[in-house]
């Protein structure tokens, strides 16, 4: 049997996947050389084809937060398998999750599970713009909502890693129903409220920016949010796809005492399978099909694997006493303390934002409060960064404006080493 490689696989995936990858960023253009191609993972630590062992701060973009192959979540789905893994019909798994969900999140009063972020947030648009019988939405530049038509212009994610400013294919009549404030700017988004007041479905918002890496709220830009739109009679959306359980058990606006109308969850809900929902207000989320005329459907939506997955990992997450988080943020400030010690002893412009265990290390010396400030970051040294990490055994994001995550699974001497490497990383630069 011809063993695999890493180069190998990737030119035959070349001839037949898109770019060889199923989405954008896992290519490497950002940071060049060739794609990791991922075997198989357990804990804090993912192996390539090549047999090659990494730390991973990718962590499936968040979703693993407890780190690959939690045993326990591993028995549920595989329970679950044999008792079928899709159905096409209402389970109690369902009711299950959404319930202790909303026990979680109390600006939930009724949720809709889908498959993915992007299906999700483009529902919750659809369904904003029904409620209010409005076109417009605000967004906030370098917030990545998906690849639904309606947020593909100045994203974070993908699109800043490609610098794509905006996507042929989306019609220009509707790229002018999104309106675009940088993000942290109170004053800017009054401004095209008082432009657009009676015109504005909704804001959808990242409580804590993730997707041009890590940009925590100023203090009262979030509150202004919500004044505003209360003020006109437009909706507040939190997409909390990547904040939701990953802070505290529950979400981004408990913590920062903030609530919205609807919210997006994804990722941990489902404990690393393929899931999403959008959820908020009763009256809101009544105009979705079949008790309003907003149709939205998915024959994988509620699916009993991922609804498994969900129900084992948010157990593990609410645990006596609430020791989860602080646990996994004490990993996270060593990882981050140490971190800034490694620039300020290399002399090398950078700063390190940080909430919770998510974190970005910016090759600015300026603070990064907007995606003005993250696109300043020097690109070309993060992928030289990026891949002295890589070959010291160490995952990255492949990508400067994107988060890294640290999960459950991570230890002190993995941090440790984790350390090490950034040191000798940034010794080289």
């Amino acid at each position: 049997m011809t063993k695999r490689n890493s180069f190998d696989l990737f030119s035959r995936a070349q001839k037949i996947l898109v770019g060889g990858v199923n989405s954008p960023v896992r290519a490497f253009r950002a940071v060049g050389g060739t794609p990791l191609i991922v075997e198989r993972a357990q804990g804090s630590r993912v192996w390539d084809v090549d047999g090659r062992e990494y730390i991973d701060y990718i962590c499936s973009w968040g979703a693993q937060i407890l780190g690959h192959a939690d045993p326990e979540v591993v028995a549920a789905i595989a329970d679950q398998a044999q008792r079928g893994t899709s159905y096409g019909m209402t389970s109690p798994l369902e009711v299950e999750l959404a319930e202790t969900i909303a026990r979680a999140i109390p600006s939930i009063e009724t949720i809709r599970f889908v498959s993915s972020g992007t299906e999700a947030t483009m529902s919750a648009i659809r369904a904003a713009r029904a409620f209010t019988k409005r076109d417009l939405i605000l967004k906030f530049e370098g917030g990545y909502h998906g690849h639904a038509d309606s947020f593909l212009v100045d994203a974070g994610s993908g699109l800043a890693t490609l610098g794509i400013h905006s996507s042929p294919g989306v019609p220009e009549a509707l790229a002018h129903l999104t309106l675009n404030a940088p993000f942290n700017d109170t004053s800017a988004a009054e401004r095209i409220f008082q432009q657009h007041a009676d015109r504005i479905a909704a804001v959808i918002v990242e409580p804590i920016a993730a997707n041009m890496g890590v940009v925590p709220p100023q203090p009262g830009f979030l509150e202004s949010l919500r004044t505003v739109t209360q003020r006109h009679g437009a909706l507040l959306i939190f997409d909390e796809v990547i904040t939701g359980f990953r802070l505290t058990y529950g979400s981004a606006q408990e913590l920062l005492n903030v609530r919205p109308d609807l919210t997006i969850l994804g990722k941990i809900i489902g404990g690393g399978l393929p899931v999403a929902s959008y959820g908020g207000r009763r009256d809101v989320m009544e105009q979705i099909a079949p008790l309003g005329p907003v149709y939205q459907a998915g024959t994988l939506s509620g699916n009993p694997l991922a609804m498994r997955a969900g129900l084992a990992t948010l157990a593990k997450l609410n645990t006596p006493g609430f020791t989860f988080y602080p646990a996994l943020m004490k990993k996270s400030m060593r990882l981050v303390e140490g971190l800034r010690d490694a620039l300020w002893d290399a002399k090398i412009p950078g700063t390190v934002n940080a909430a919770g265990s998510l974190l970005t290390l910016f090759f600015s010396g300026d603070p990064v409060r907007d995606y003005s400030g993250a696109k300043k970051s020097g690109t070309a040294r993060f992928a030289k960064f990026f891949q002295v990490m890589l070959n010291e055994g160490i995952l990255l994001p492949p990508s400067q404006f994107e988060a890294l995550f640290v999960s459950a699974a991570h230890t002190d001497d993995e941090i440790d080493r984790t350390l090490a490497a950034a040191r000798k990383a940034l010794q080289s630069l």
